[in-house]
């Protein structure tokens, strides 16, 4: 018999020192102390479930935007290749129905750009960023040092973003010995 068991004689476990009974006094009513608390983990569960599901409506549009922006980087070579054969095309044939067509081509990409936030920017005169350029050249000029001279590639901005940066070629400035020469003068 054990100790618990009412038919059994000697002295009755005292609840304020026995731990079983401490296990039992916390636990609820019709509840084993061995138990868990499902309640409590139903909870947590639902708490952390709530919690995934707004990060995940949250993080939804970023995701949406960043799909795009990578679907446009991708179609922006085949806009450079389009444009220069535009420009080869209007140089020879101005009037054809072929020039009429790269056209047509070109409002398209336009609208298209307009809807999702496509820019391209404006980069020639303006002084070198290294954000929104990429140098692949500098050439002795008058114009002050820094200065973008020639655009080789457009570059385009996504929302204000940088979507693909400009290729450009800048001013180094004058050469030092151009500058002592005309001194002397």
């Amino acid at each position: 018999m054990s100790r618990f068991d009412p038919r059994a004689k000697g002295p009755h476990p005292d609840p304020e020192t026995d731990p079983i009974s401490e296990e039992k006094a916390g636990a609820a009513p019709g509840q084993a102390a061995s138990e868990p608390d499902y309640f409590a983990q139903l909870l947590s569960l639902k708490a952390e479930f709530e919690n995934y599901r707004k990060r995940v409506d949250r993080e939804k549009p970023e995701l949406r935007r960043a799909g795009r922006a990578e679907v446009l980087l991708k179609l922006l070579p085949i806009y450079d290749l389009l444009q220069m054969a535009h420009g080869q095309i209007q140089a020879a044939h101005a009037d054809s129905d072929l020039a009429r067509g790269m056209e047509g081509i070109f409002k398209e990409f336009e609208k298209i750009f307009k809807e999702e936030g496509i820019a391209a920017m404006d980069a020639l005169g303006k002084p070198y960023d290294p954000l929104r350029h990429e140098v692949l050249g500098a050439v002795e000029s008058e114009s002050p040092e820094g200065t973008v001279l020639d655009v080789l590639q457009a570059g385009f901005t996504l929302h204000d973003k940088v979507l693909r940066p400009a290729r450009v070629r800048i001013s180094q400035g004058t050469s030092k010995k151009k500058q002592t020469k005309e001194e002397d003068v």
